[in-house]
């Protein structure tokens, strides 16, 4: 009787090891998400901000670290950052933080005007949001080809 729950035991993990690989989907679509907006935000920065980029993620998790490490120098503090990238439900006081703030939030943006954009998904796809007074007070120009993600709020 031992052998036959041993056997089972095996077959079990043997036929788990074998398929588990299908569970993995939700977290690699995340994964692609998440390259996606690290691409387009690294794209915002190289054409607005111009200066070499070192970006500051609140509370970054291992695989934010990894996928946005692609794309920027990541710092552990704001105070050595040049982009803040507020993308989580985050409430801190950035008052020791110098440089450009940008998140994925679009209530943030539109009552913190420290944010100069905001990338936020809607119905799967991507969304960006400048506001044109904030870049002009913040003396970020942006190329012609960002100015129908340019919006006059406020």
């Amino acid at each position: 009787m031992d052998f036959l729950m041993r056997f089972a035991l095996f077959i079990f993990l043997l036929h788990s090891f074998i398929f588990a690989d299908q569970y993995t989907f939700l977290l690699d679509e995340y994964d692609k998400e998440m390259e996606l907006e690290a691409k387009i935000l690294s794209q915002i920065a190289k054409d607005g901000i111009k200066t070499p980029i070192t970006l500051f993620i609140p509370d970054i998790t291992k695989s934010e670290k990894k996928v946005y490490g692609k794309f920027f120098s990541i710092s552990k503090n704001c105070k050595d950052a040049n982009l803040i990238f507020v993308n989580k439900n985050y409430e801190h006081n950035f008052a020791m933080c110098e440089g450009y703030f940008f998140t994925n939030n679009y209530k943030k943006l539109i009552a913190d005007e420290r944010f100069f954009g905001a990338l936020f998904w809607s119905k799967s796809r991507p969304n960006i949001i400048f506001i044109k007074k904030r870049l002009k007070a913040q003396k970020i120009t942006l190329p012609e080809n960002y100015n129908r993600y340019i919006e006059e709020l406020q």
